[in-house]
Formats: structure tokens, sequence, C-alpha cells
């Protein structure tokens, strides 16, 4: 795989960047109080939202380049055959519904027949065809997320409005795939040229079906989308949508104070009490299905053993790190399952409680102790000395300090490495020059996690290279079987797994930190970036 290919997936894969919300009590009471603010007010039309994104966006969301900031403006200019209902299952959009094969291997899908491209070109099933053929299947291009359809051997046209995935092996997973960046584009601008080349839409105007269309693009300052009067769903009650650049996140805050700014996800909890005081904004929980994680690259052979990475994780105090960095707002992990997936996640699986004593005890066990009396634990005369490289961002380089200082205490001599994002891109994900690093997964709402797990996929999203026969059988049948009670029992074995083992040492599901305005109405209970699939109920209460 091309190393922009590797950029593209780790980037989209953090997808949405935000930080860890609120939980507990206070979430709940905070919470409910919104929510009835919300239904005090009739909807109401007019009006527009402004929302912070942090850098020029690529108006196509399978665009090696088009990240977090990118991902933000497509889910509202674009529409994709699905979109993730408001109980976080797959729910219609550009398809009305879909149907597999008895064998799984088929995957029928009927489309809209009302749907108009911004330029009042009608939408068909040949838009649907090309963007998965021409552009997601080719393995030269890398588009972004083309790793969620490897299985996929082509998509067939039946009719004017109905396509047929047709797969190498069952995909259980494949809806809710198709909701998550995954919008269709349009044939009639695109056929014959290079979709990554293609500026004139990419970079200067879009053509898409979602409910809001461009209006004005202002490249370093701001994005105006207004509304689609053509809208095959409901016509949405906003007038505009503004997307503000604005690359320093202390700026957000300040512009979500005076009102200039209306929602996004906070990064940083550091100014989560500032917000709190603040009479004309709230901060709203929400659960997304993410994980934080810590991992050793299994290519480096005292990493491979599960006892040293047991200790490691005995060693650290998550929930002092959730109560302080994170102030409260986010849950203990022991797997890669999010709670978020109520019908999948369990929490009855092996745990690492906070206890510096028997993680020496682990370390022992795996020969490290501390021969020469100098803290540092040591086997066969070498120190357990470990390289611990993080990128900036949010709130992970203090979250990392905590990480080193624990395992400090208990004699792993641990030296941190800050580095700049897109160099941490290089290092850690391009190249794994890497020993240690911390970061978070945040994946469609499906429990298959065979992109970030599977031996397979060692090369592509499985960072830490780890590699084991017994998981990999385990998430190809969570990934086949489409029967969601059978699922469960697969996927409560591959947790059991997960934890015993840790491919990655779990440290927190987190919660969203959602700030918005308090005029600003209809926004479903749902994360930032899910919650923009329904854009067009949003209303601003005058």
């Amino acid at each position: 795989m091309k190393p922009f290919k590797w950029l593209s997936i780790m980037i989209f894969s953090l997808v949405l960047l935000v930080g860890c919300s609120y939980g507990g009590d206070k979430s709940s009471e905070k919470e409910g109080q919104g929510e009835a603010n919300n239904s005090e007010s009739s909807p109401q039309e007019g009006g527009k939202v402004s929302i912070p994104i942090v850098a020029d966006p690529t108006f196509n969301p399978w665009h090696p380049n088009a990240f977090a900031e990118s991902n933000l403006i497509n889910r509202v200019l674009f529409s994709g055959l699905t979109k993730p209902g408001k109980d976080l299952l797959p729910a219609p959009d550009l398809a009305t519904d879909w149907e597999t094969s008895q064998d799984g291997l088929e995957w029928t899908f009927n489309l809209r027949d009302d749907v108009l491209w911004h330029d009042g070109e009608k939408f068909t099933a040949e838009d649907v065809v090309y963007t998965f053929n021409e552009i997601t299947l080719n393995k030269e291009l890398g588009a972004n997320n083309a790793s969620y359809f490897k299985d996929v051997k082509e998509v067939e046209l039946v009719d004017e409005y109905t396509v047929k995935f047709l797969l190498e092996s069952p995909v259980a997973a494949l809806p809710a795939y198709l909701g998550f960046n995954t919008e269709i584009m349009p044939k009639h601008i695109f056929e014959g040229k290079d979709p990554w080349e293609l500026t004139s839409f990419n970079k200067e105007s879009p053509i898409g079906t979602g409910a809001f269309k461009l209006k004005k693009y202002t490249s370093g300052q701001s994005v105006v989308l207004e509304r689609n009067d053509d809208y095959y769903g409901d016509k949405a009650l906003l007038d505009e949508v503004e997307y503000k650049v604005l690359p320093d996140a202390n700026t957000h805050i300040a512009q979500i104070l005076s009102g200039e700014l209306s929602i996004f996800s906070l990064d940083d909890l550091a100014s989560i009490d500032r917000i709190e005081a603040a009479d004309n904004v709230e901060v709203y929980a929400r659960d997304t299905t993410r994980f934080f994680w810590l991992i050793l690259n299994q290519e480096i052979e005292e990493f491979q053993d599960k006892t040293l990475r047991q200790a490691i994780l005995h060693s650290i105090d998550r929930q002092n790190i959730i109560d302080t960095v994170l102030k409260g707002y986010g849950t203990i992990a022991d797997a890669g399952i999010a709670p978020a997936l109520q019908e999948y996640y369990t929490d009855d699986v092996k745990r690492y409680d906070y206890d510096p004593e028997k993680a020496k005890e682990l370390l022992a066990e795996a020969g490290w102790t501390d021969s020469d009396g100098d803290g540092i634990v040591d086997k066969d005369g070498e120190p357990l000395a470990i390289d611990f490289s993080i990128g900036i961002q949010g709130d992970l380089e203090a979250v990392a300090q905590m990480v080193q200082q624990y395992l400090v205490e208990v004699g792993i001599d641990v030296k941190l490495n800050t580095l700049e994002w897109n160099t941490m891109i290089q290092d850690v994900v391009v190249d794994r020059n890497y020993e240690m690093t911390l970061n978070w997964w945040r994946y469609p709402a499906d429990p298959d996690l065979t992109a970030y797990m599977h031996s397979e996929n060692v090369k592509g999203n499985n960072i830490p290279g780890y590699q084991n026969k017994e998981l990999d059988e385990l998430l190809d049948a969570g990934a086949q079987v489409a029967d969601i009670e059978e699922r469960k029992e697969i996927y409560k074995e591959t947790q059991e797994l997960m934890a015993e083992e840790l491919p990655y040492l779990f440290l927190w599901y987190p919660q969203e930190a959602q700030v918005r305005i308090n005029e600003l109405k209809g926004v479903p209970e749902l994360a930032f970036g899910d919650a923009l699939h329904y854009i067009n109920e949003w209303y601003i209460e005058k």
C-alpha cells in the first residue's frame, strides 16, 4: 500500500478529533436539561449556524486529503446510501431499503427515485456504480476508507434505481460502512477525469445531493452553504450553514462564548469549567464508537510478551487520568467495542485495576527485575527502556505525561517524544518507526474491528502489528454472520480474548463534549459528526 494511503486511512479513522465529555450523574442531569429545552419550542425557519473547522476542506469524501475538517462539510453537502440512525443502527438515506442473499455474498440496495444533484441532474444507480467501481475499488487511487470495502468485488447495475454489491466473502457490517464518510459522487461530473485532480470540484464548486449546497467559499476564511430547496428529504429549516476556518482551539472557545459560533466538539477539556459557567452555552455528553489506546510495537520481540503488556496496564491509574485530564468524562475500557454499541458491548471480561504492586509482580514474572537497585527493571543486564512517541493534539500530551510517570514509578524507563501531528503520522503510521504510542480509534457503528486487529491488516490500521490466529478467526466469524444473536455471542468471546491478550492496551471509552449555544435546537442526541446527517432538522429558536 502506498504511503499516502496509510496517511488517509489513519486520519480518516481518527475522524472528528474530539475530547471526552460528561459522564455519570452530572452528564444525565445536564443532558436532560438540554433536551427539555429543545422541546419547549416548535421548529422555526430561518437563521444560520456557524461551525469551526481547522483548515481548508477538500470537497470529496473519498479524496486522500479529506480529513476531519472536510468530513464536517461533506456529510452535509453529499449523501450516502445509508446514514447512522438515531439509534446508531444503519438508516436509509439515498437507499430506501436493502437485503442480503442467503449466503451473504450479495447485497441489493433499492434507491430513491426523487433525488436531484445540486446542478439539477437526476441521481441514479449509475452514480453509485461509478463511485464504487471507479473510485473506491480502484486500488491505484488509494481512496479514503477503501479498506472497508476490500471484500467487495464490484457493484452491479440492476436497473435505474437498484444496485447490487457482489462480495468475495460476507460483510455483515456493509450497511454501517456505507453510512460512514462514504458518500456518493456525481458520475456526470467525474467520469473520464482523475477524481483527485478535479480541482474545480474538490476545491472550488462541489455538487452534491445533501440538504445544503455551496453558496460561497473563501480559502482560509470560510465555507458558506445555503439551503437546498430541492432536497429529497424534509427541507432544511436553517437558511445557511457557515464553516469558519479557525486553526486555534482557543478561538473556538472565545467565539462560542461570544455567540459567533454555534456548535462544535471540544478537543481539550481544560476550558470546560469556563464554558459550563457561561449562560448562553450548554455542553452535552454524547457516546461515541471510540476507544483510546496505548500500544507497543509488536515487531519488537520483548513487547510480544502479553505479561509485560498486562503489567503496563496495571501500572496506569486510568480512573485518575479520566478524573483529572478528562474531567471525569469517560469510562475505563477493557476491550475495543464501545458501550455505545449496546447490543454487543460487555464488561464481563478480564479487568486491570490500578495496582503498582501487581504490575511489579507481572514484570518479575516476565523476567524484568531491578537487579542493580537503580530503580529501573532489567533483564539479562538490559534495562527496560521505552521510547514513547505521541502527536501533539488535544489532550494527548497531558495524558502521555501521566502515563510516563506511572510507568517510571514501577521501574520502566520511559522517554517521552512529542511530535507535530503530521510527523507522528509519518513515523508511527507510515514508517512504523516507534516503540510505544498513544492515540484512539473512531469507527462505524458496528462491532467489526477487523481493520484494527486482524493479522491481515498489519500493514494497514493494525498499527501495533498484533497477530493472533484465534482472534483472527473470531473477527472473521463476526464479520460474516448476519444474525444479531449469533454475532453477540461471537463478539462477547472476542472481547474476552482482547482483554486477555491486549493487542491494544485499552485505556477508556470517551464521551464527546458537544458544545452548543442555547438557541440552537433540533440537534439529535448523537455525537456531533453523526448529528450532521440530520442538519435539516436543526433550527434557531428566536
